[in-house]
């Protein structure tokens, strides 16, 4: 790990989304197939946050994150991609009005997570779970904001609201923190309660 590398990653996004508030990041699979309903849903998303003074904040890679950054491309406010280099996948989307490129991972979780009024989680592997279970690590122990996390999809979330439900019984989770959760199946829902952050 090249430390000066992570200084100057985490002082790049600082300088550029300082500049923006109301941002909303959005999380998804950038394998989603592109007849995927999920990808339309994300898309309009996008648009209605964007054209709602919200600015979109995403991985800036394919998949959800191209679907959301189109939206928010198509509408009145900012599409920000924060991409990554890798071998595959990851290369910045076309529908992006800022891009910051990072080589750490945690950097750009950093990034992502410190500059949003909410976040929404559609459909995604490891990437999204890694994001999802930091959000709610991170909102849990203080370190950012308490924000609504919205889930979209509930019969794709089903195992995890099954598993975070087990925990909260065994006592190994809080159930206030539980409560940031909102698990949806329309992007009305989440509209409707982002604007009232």
């Amino acid at each position: 790990m090249n430390l000066l590398q992570v200084t100057e990653e985490l002082k790049s996004a600082e300088l550029l989304l300082k500049k923006y508030k109301n941002n909303v990041t959005i999380f998804g699979s950038a394998r989603t197939s592109k007849e995927d309903n999920v990808l339309i849903q994300a898309t309009n998303l996008g648009r209605i946050l964007s054209d709602k003074g919200f600015n979109i904040l995403t991985g800036g890679g394919p998949g959800v994150m191209e679907a959301a950054n189109k939206g928010a491309f198509e509408g009145k406010s900012a599409s920000i991609g924060l991409n990554i280099k890798l071998e595959h996948e990851q290369h910045p989307n076309p529908y992006l009005d800022e891009v910051i490129l990072f080589n750490h991972f945690f950097t750009r979780k950093h990034s992502m997570m410190n500059y949003s009024v909410a976040f929404v989680c559609f459909p995604g592997g490891f990437g999204t779970g890694d994001e999802l279970l930091e959000i709610l690590t991170l909102i849990q122990t203080n370190k950012i904001a308490k924000v609504k996390v919205f889930l979209y999809g509930t019969e794709f979330w089903k195992p995890i609201i099954t598993w975070f439900k087990d925990l909260e019984k065994i006592k190994f989770v809080n159930s206030d923190y539980l409560n940031y959760l909102y698990f949806v199946d329309s992007i009305s829902q989440i509209v409707n309660e982002v604007e009232k952050e």
